[in-house]
């Protein structure tokens, strides 16, 4: 298995809650917040094996507070909701970047299809006629 790129520049911009990362090879990428906390590979969010993910709900306006390098391989984002425990290595870093489109849109369909909303402040009630 090769070795994941590592960032080069890692600049959080708070205004537009977004984590933008820099690689070598002249990649730059920018995640959300949100996207970060809803994908984060913490045990709350993952589960603890297949098929026990838990639906991260109502985090649209989550904001990322601190970032704390782990070692040489990984970050840890603490997000204002509180939620500080997953470990971001560069190789999951790195895949969030490249598959950001598919997974938004798999985040987008498990909430549709569980009646959620990314707005803490919305409920979704669905009604059958």
């Amino acid at each position: 298995m090769t070795e994941p790129p590592k960032p080069v520049s890692i600049e959080l911009h708070s205004r537009s809650k977004l984590l933008e990362l820099g690689y070598e090879s002249g990649e730059r990428y920018s995640l959300s917040c949100e996207f970060l906390r809803v994908y984060s590979p913490s045990a709350e969010v993952l589960g603890h094996g297949p098929g026990q993910e838990v639906l991260q709900t109502g985090k649209l306006n989550v904001a990322i507070t601190a970032i704390k390098p782990v070692g040489n391989y990984a970050l840890q984002l603490v997000f204002d909701d509180g939620h500080d425990t997953g470990l971001y290595s560069w190789r999951y870093l790195y895949e969030l970047c490249k598959n950001q489109d598919a997974r938004w849109q798999e985040y987008l369909t498990r909430l549709d299809k569980a009646g959620a909303h990314r707005d803490p402040d919305v409920q979704v009630v669905k009604l059958s006629l």
